[in-house]
Order: C-alpha cells, then sequence, then structure tokens
C-alpha cells in the first residue's frame, strides 16, 4: 500500500514537472520554427527517410543550406549553417525522430534562445486594395 502511494506521488509530481501550461505557444508565435519544422517533418515522411536522430540531424543541415531569408536565419539560430557559432541541432533532430510535434519542439527552443520565437514572416501587402495615399 505504501509503495503504490508512493509510486503515485512521484508519478503525479513528474506530470507536473513535465507539464508546464505557462509555456505553450500562443496562436502565431514561432511562426517561422513552427512552418520550417512542419514542412520538413512531411518532406521526411515523402522521401522515406528512416526516423534516426543522427539521419534527421543529415538531412536537417542539407535543408537548411537551400533556405533565404527568415528560415535562413532560424537555422543560423539552431546552428544548422555553416556560419553559425552554437550548434543545437540536436535539440530539433532527436525529438524530431521520435515524431515530437514541430509546435512542442518550438516550445523547447524558446526556453533555449528566445530569438527563435521573434522571427516572424514579413507580411505581403496587396498593392489592389490598399490605399497607398494612407501609407507612408
Amino acid at each position: 500500500m505504501m509503495r503504490t502511494a508512493g509510486a503515485i506521488t512521484v508519478t503525479g509530481l513528474l506530470l507536473t514537472l513535465l507539464s508546464d501550461p505557462g509555456q505553450a505557444l500562443r496562436p502565431g508565435e514561432c511562426e517561422v520554427c513552427v512552418s520550417f519544422l512542419n514542412r520538413f517533418y512531411q518532406s521526411l515522411k515523402e522521401k522515406d527517410v528512416e526516423f534516426s536522430a543522427a539521419a534527421v540531424d543529415k538531412a536537417l543541415l542539407k535543408a537548411c543550406d537551400e533556405t533565404k531569408g527568415k528560415e535562413n536565419r532560424f537555422c543560423y539560430y539552431i546552428g544548422a549553417t555553416s556560419d553559425a557559432a552554437t550548434k543545437i541541432t540536436n535539440e530539433v533532430s532527436k525529438p524530431l525522430s521520435n515524431h515530437i510535434p514541430p509546435e512542442k519542439i518550438c516550445e523547447r527552443l524558446k526556453k533555449k534562445d528566445g530569438q527563435i520565437c521573434e522571427l516572424k514572416y514579413d507580411k505581403q501587402i496587396d498593392l489592389s486594395t490598399v490605399d497607398l495615399k494612407k501609407l507612408r
């Protein structure tokens, strides 16, 4: 009886520590991270790549070689570009090889480096519907 109560207490404590509802991503937050990792994950599934950490890491480095703009900046922050100072690609490749959703991976990356979630895509302006006299 005492062992069961102790196991339940330990399990409850672990669940409390692992599930931190205050750190969940809000809609639109980490948009570059989430969209890039979603597309990357889909491309891995389409190419039928082996989901080992090493294979995912290799594919991530290859995918980051072809990026431009904000996605290239994201790759720089995680260390997947040749000019990056630090390398935390294993924080992406290991969870992705275990099929963890990109939203959760981006939450973890946000804790490591807040700049990752500050990246946002540039807004496209539709010139046919915008009053150019009001823009300055």
